[in-house]
């Protein structure tokens, strides 16, 4: 399986100048390559291919003397450039035929400097790991990199980001075998909420942090300064970082919290199943701010791969399931609630329910049902074996030849860090005598 690993890095003013360059000339051959196709497009005529805009937009437009700044960074960057372009279209037209799952995808649009995030994406020919902890990448140097963590293997893409307060990441993507866990008995069935972020079924509750809902305050006072300063000048630029780094505070923090959550759940339950909420539904209701708060999708997105990585079963219940009207004692169905009512008596048997929990329940109940009938691409119950899903990298990578590599595996000298465990009320109480 392939997975990213993100280290943050510290380039030097000169650095910075040479991923500047960087960033605008592969931001230069993706506009040109995409111009040539949409032009050839309205005027009726065929695709432009790939071996085309590559001699056109890189090998000839380094000659010229409008583009002969092109020639100043590393060629792989240009070519990695025009394959991202390739894959978006790619991705663009299998959605539209139909071969591509989930959410339509639309036609590549034009990149501008202005835009939230730059990047450069480099195969193993353009970078190479130091035994001094460095990262050489061509025609930019040496960059420091704090290194939290061990490469388990030798990466075969790199990815250097620019956010938009002004952070620079490096993002390698490594091909890995799954780590297995020790099996266990227990499962677990989770209702996600605003509320409490996540009920588990065996009753423990994990709080929602509502970490954009506590920087409100902060948020409002600079966001009234960036708009109090002139367009185009330097303040407004310094208060627009500042606004960014706000912003970038919260996510990272939000971020944290999912990975600690998913990864104590994974290690604690042989199999974990999970409701699938209509996130961009809810998203558009008056419970935005608190639903785009709690990043439901990015948590139900760690447990999926983390539980592929451990060898875990993961499930997702259907979003029409009632988990919330079936009673989880009896089975009856007592009918649709609103939301103010969190606790409720069933009609048939009289158990009195909390409603986070009975839902939990229920998705536990339906997540073993559906596992039993060999629906879910895990093994299932008879130990019939089903396939399981692949876990790319987050986005699409184009890898290089691992034949004659100067990369290594890992930073000599570091330690793994020890798991983080969240804290006790996350951790399962009792399993449910079922």
């Amino acid at each position: 399986m392939q997975l990213r690993y993100n280290y943050r890095a510290y380039p030097d003013a000169s650095q910075r100048r040479a991923l500047a360059s960087a960033f605008g000339c592969a931001r230069v051959v993706w506009n040109d390559c995409l111009r040539d196709r949409r032009e050839a497009h309205a005027a009726g005529l065929p695709y432009v291919t790939s071996a085309e805009l590559s001699r056109l937009r890189i090998t000839q437009a380094r000659r010229t003397e409008e583009r002969a700044w092109l020639a100043d960074v590393s060629a792989v960057v240009l070519q990695q450039s025009l394959r991202d372009l390739d894959t978006a279209y790619k991705n663009f037209f299998d959605s539209v035929k139909g071969k591509r799952r989930g959410r339509k995808v639309g036609p590549p649009r034009y990149k501008s400097k202005k835009d939230t995030r730059q990047s450069i994406r480099l195969n193993t020919n353009a970078f190479s790991l130091k035994d001094d902890g460095t990262v050489y990448v061509a025609k930019v140097g040496g960059l420091r990199v704090k290194w939290s963590r061990r490469l388990p293997a030798a990466p075969t893409s790199l990815t250097v980001t620019k956010d938009s307060c002004g952070r620079y990441f490096l993002s390698f993507v490594v091909d890995t075998e799954p780590d297995i866990l020790p099996e266990v008995e227990a499962e677990s069935g989770i209702d996600l909420g605003l509320s409490a972020f996540a009920v588990l079924s065996d009753g423990s509750k994990i709080d929602s942090p509502r970490f954009l809902r506590r920087a409100e305050k902060k948020l409002r006072r600079l966001q009234r300064e960036l708009s109090r300063k002139a367009r185009g000048s330097k303040n407004r630029a310094k208060a627009r970082i500042k606004v960014a780094r706000q912003h970038a505070k919260v996510a990272d923090r939000r971020r944290d919290f999912h990975h600690k959550a998913s990864t104590q759940i994974i290690r604690d339950n042989q199999a974990v199943y999970v409701e699938d909420l209509a996130v961009s539904g809810l998203g558009r209701t008056r419970l935005a701010k608190s639903v785009h708060d709690a990043g439901w999708s990015a948590f139900v997105g760690m447990l999926e791969y983390k539980a592929v990585k451990h060898g875990r079963t993961f499930v997702k219940v259907d979003r029409a399931f009632p988990s919330s009207q079936v009673c989880s004692a009896c089975g009856f169905r007592d009918g649709p609630k609103p939301l103010h009512v969190r606790e409720w008596t069933c009609r048939e048997c009289h158990t009195v329910h909390d409603r986070d929990h009975n839902a939990a329940r229920n998705v536990l109940f339906e997540g073993r049902r559906i596992v039993a009938a060999g629906r879910a691409e895990t093994p299932n119950a008879c130990g019939a074996p089903v396939r399981r899903v692949h876990v790319p990298a987050q986005r699409v990578e184009a890898g290089s030849p691992r034949k004659g590599q100067t990369t290594q595996a890992g930073i000599p000298g570091l330690q793994a860090r020890e798991h983080v465990k969240v804290s006790d009320c996350h951790q399962i109480r009792r399993q449910w005598d079922l």
